[in-house]
């Protein structure tokens, strides 16, 4: 079948009705839900079941580009610069130093393995050396396992770091193929004018977006969301277009607008994070359209040999080697973040780029690019909470909000809700809730306890196992309130 004007709308509505079921069924069965996007995508292509004819790289990359657009500038906004900010230069070394160790490792071993060039060895090397850690927190919050320490904002900073790094070298071996006279030493001032200027950029669109967004006044809110839209495909074209990385400004920018305040904020942040899963499954349902199974099986040999190699020697190198300079991470949280490098859909996006270019090795690297991430995300998704209880770095997620209740603060607002449970041996149960040593800027709003919503005032004894929701003035009260119930804000 041929994706014509006419059908379109009723493929696109069955796709993505197939694709959320599917992705229920994956966080109860613990698979990734990026593979059942892909699988969907391929069992509606030419050599599936649906019979649709797809075979346009311009447009899965140009979906790809936007796509990628949209979940970076989502995961930005809900990055804490609170939770970042001691691990930020950890963070930054393993998105850039690690990134390339990634891509250079996978890339000699690659020219060695299938008789490459060099220039398509590395080229194959730094489209898969970026992570999807998107993968990584679908699959904890399924299991309900959280992690110890500053594991959680690491990989959430290395997951929306690094793909600039990836892209940045994935478009610099495919323009050393195409232009043979071209050296690696002009890379170098490549490389630093497009951090420079995209990092620049993300700061002052950054900035940017806080002021018009709180002083335009517009009369229709449903306007704001498309005003920031603007914004996000302007930052991103217009430091492309001045030679700076693109996707980092998007980025920078999203993390600068999600840690101030701004109308709307909240309902912006659920607007866009809702905007993300669809272009996530847009996106994998396209990449899973261009891949033809018949053409991976040629590729399972040296894909299953690659893929290993990057699992269990590229990965931990890089990790090791750029956090080499780290005294908070132990050996342990190093080993599960080198398990934790899972390859999602941004390589197989990268790998749209030497198609285009008309490189000659283009097709079966994509191939190659396409079964070492299912590979790695079946391998590794589907043992990663095994692993981090292995490694001892896990620990109970908290539970499920059981306040049904959908509060918003004001968005100008500094006030924190927070829910914990009080165990047996808390030091509270007994006490009076005036006797509690609360903060005085604290105030404990409601009480689950047996099933029922109790109203808590002073003379409300604590019991154990209550589920408190607590309202505090501002994010240092909060640590006061874990500690005066003696418990830590990581469990």
């Amino acid at each position: 079948m041929t994706v014509s004007a006419e059908n379109i709308l009723l493929l696109g509505s069955l796709l993505l009705f197939l694709s959320i079921i599917a992705s229920k069924t994956s966080f109860k069965l613990g698979i990734p839900t990026l593979i059942l996007f892909l699988v969907v995508g391929m069992l509606a292509g030419s050599d599936g079941l649906g019979g649709i004819y797809f075979n346009d790289p311009k447009i899965a990359q140009l979906l790809g580009v936007m796509a990628l657009t949209f979940i970076l500038f989502s995961g930005g906004l809900e990055t804490k610069w609170e939770s970042i900010q001691p691990i930020i230069w950890q963070g930054v070394s393993v998105s850039t130093l690690g990134v390339l160790i990634t891509a250079t490792s996978v890339g000699v071993f690659s020219s060695y393995l299938l008789g490459y060039t060099w220039q398509e060895g590395m080229l194959l090397g730094a489209i898969v050396s970026s992570t999807d850690a998107a993968a990584v927190f679908s699959i904890l919050r399924s299991r309900s396992v959280g992690l110890k320490g500053n594991l959680r904002p690491m990989l959430e900073l290395e997951s929306g770091s690094n793909d600039p790094m990836a892209y940045f070298l994935t478009v610099s071996f495919v323009y050393l193929i195409a232009e043979p006279d071209a050296t690696l030493i002009s890379l170098v001032p490549k490389f630093f004018k497009g951090m420079i200027l995209g990092a620049v950029a993300g700061y002052a669109f950054g900035k940017i977006m806080i002021w018009i967004v709180n002083r335009i006044k517009l009369d229709i809110d449903g306007l704001y969301p498309v005003l920031i839209l603007s914004m996000v495909f302007f930052t991103f074209s217009f430091t492309d277009v001045v030679g700076g990385n693109g996707f980092l400004a998007v980025y920078i920018s999203a993390v600068i607008l999600g840690n101030s305040s701004f109308l709307h904020k909240k309902s912006l942040i659920k607007f866009y994070d809702g905007q993300a899963w669809l272009m996530q499954i847009v996106m994998f349902i396209t990449l899973g359209l261009l891949v033809y199974p018949s053409e991976i099986v040629p590729v399972i040999g040296p894909g299953v040999l690659i893929a290993l190699f990057l699992i269990f020697i590229a990965r931990p190198a890089a990790i090791f080697i750029s956090l080499s300079f780290s005294n908070g991470l132990n050996a342990r949280k190093k080993l599960f973040l080198s398990w934790v490098g899972l390859r999602g859909a941004v390589p197989i996006i990268f790998a749209t780029y030497p198609l285009l270019a008309g490189i000659e090795s283009a097709r079966t690297i994509f191939n190659l690019v396409f079964f070492i991430s299912v590979s790695s995300v079946l391998l590794q998704g589907t043992t990663l909470p095994m692993v981090a209880r292995w490694l001892r770095v896990s620990v109970p997620e908290k539970l499920k909000r059981k306040f049904p209740l959908d509060i918003e603060l004001k968005d100008n607002s500094k006030s924190e809700l927070v829910e914990l449970d009080i165990p047996e041996n808390s030091p509270a149960v007994g006490k009076l809730v005036m006797k509690l040593d609360l903060p005085k800027t604290a105030l404990i709003v409601l009480i689950h306890r047996d099933g029922k919503y109790i109203t808590a005032n002073g003379d409300t004894e604590i019991r154990p196992r209550d589920h408190l929701l607590v309202m505090a003035d501002n994010k240092s009260t909060v640590d006061k309130v874990f500690e005066s119930f003696n418990l830590s804000p990581s469990h």
